[in-house]
């Protein structure tokens, strides 16, 4: 068993980490736990106020490979610089917070090998709450959502139907990646949050297809800290840092030529995330520059209610249109 082990090709699993010790453990379990054994694992602490060294050197596994910032790098730099310490065929994205089935690799890996043309393989996931508890209605909503339930096992390319519209393609959580197809200094700063979003970008772009096996083999983890439940809630400042992302990475793929059948689509979410990055900024008090935003998106647009009412809200007394936002 040892000796097919190692026949087969190397993986980088790729774990950034930032001060969540016991999810970190849960996360590094599922995945020395991995029925596909030739892999390294990449953490890469993002200087946590208390290093997770003990918790990998727990594990007495020589698989993981331990790095630590001396400062704070933001969650986008430390990703992509543990990306870059990869040295496997391919990588997988293993968040502090998620978790991976013990088949996961296993069932994955092969269709790479199997498909040269293909860029990526991927699968659906559960949900599960901060507990670690799977919530059915909630995976069969995100299924959905993401219109994997639409999806047959195959290879679809082009896909950037799947990857940048309908996302059904999740890098971050459910996917294994060929490493030399990604150049990782195409990431800026502003990319941030959407980064999986623009990796699936990067693998939609360099031709190749992906193949899509219809069963959930991750699992996914929502609670407080997760940039979705902030953005998703009342949080400015998270609903700020999405919207700028949005509106960098929409307008990266407005400039592709080869996308454009989908530029009608991505144009309308640009313009969305103008006006949610407005009001965001009205909220926050900065209401010149909110109006700059809501005052683009309808120079660009022939008429949308949400980003009127929002610029007429702009010029009167803010707390109560900072009430009536809220309504």
């Amino acid at each position: 068993m040892l000796g097919k082990s190692y026949q087969q090709p190397l993986v980088s699993v790729i774990t950034p980490t930032y001060n969540r010790p016991e999810y970190l453990k849960q996360a590094l379990t599922s995945a020395v736990n991995q029925t596909y054994q030739n892999i390294e694992i990449i953490v890469s602490d993002n200087c946590s106020p208390e290093s997770p060294q003990a918790i990998v050197e727990s594990f007495n596994d020589p698989r993981i490979r331990f790095y630590r910032n001396s400062s704070n790098l933001g969650m986008l730099v430390n990703t992509i610089t543990a990306f870059k310490y990869a040295r496997g065929k391919y990588v997988a994205s293993l968040l502090d917070d998620d978790m991976w089935e013990p088949d996961y690799l296993a069932k994955l890996v092969p269709l790479l090998e199997q498909n040269p043309d293909v860029a990526l393989a991927f699968c659906d996931h559960y949900m599960m709450n901060a507990s670690g508890e799977i919530d059915t209605t909630l995976t069969e909503k995100c299924t959905r959502a993401y219109k994997r339930h639409d999806l047959k096992q195959g290879i679809y390319q082009p896909f950037a139907l799947q990857a940048l519209v309908d996302q059904s393609v999740s890098p971050a959580i459910a996917a294994v990646i060929r490493r030399e197809i990604i150049n990782w200094d195409e990431f800026s700063n502003e990319v941030a949050g959407m980064w999986d979003v623009y990796l699936a970008y990067l693998c939609c772009r360099t031709g190749k297809g992906a193949y899509y096996y219809p069963e959930r083999l991750t699992r996914y983890r929502e609670h407080e800290q997760t940039e979705t439940m902030q953005s998703g809630s009342r949080n400015v400042e998270a609903k700020i840092r999405k919207a700028k992302s949005e509106i960098f990475c929409y307008g990266t793929f407005l400039q592709d030529q080869n996308l454009a059948e989908f530029h009608p689509y991505f144009q309308n979410k640009w313009l969305h995330a103008q006006t949610t990055l407005g009001i965001g900024l009205m909220r926050s008090q900065q209401i010149d520059q909110a109006r700059s935003y809501f005052k683009r998106a309808l120079s660009q647009q022939k008429f949308n209610t949400r980003t009127l009412v929002a610029l007429l809200l702009s010029y009167i007394p803010q707390p109560l249109a900072n009430r009536l936002l809220n309504v």
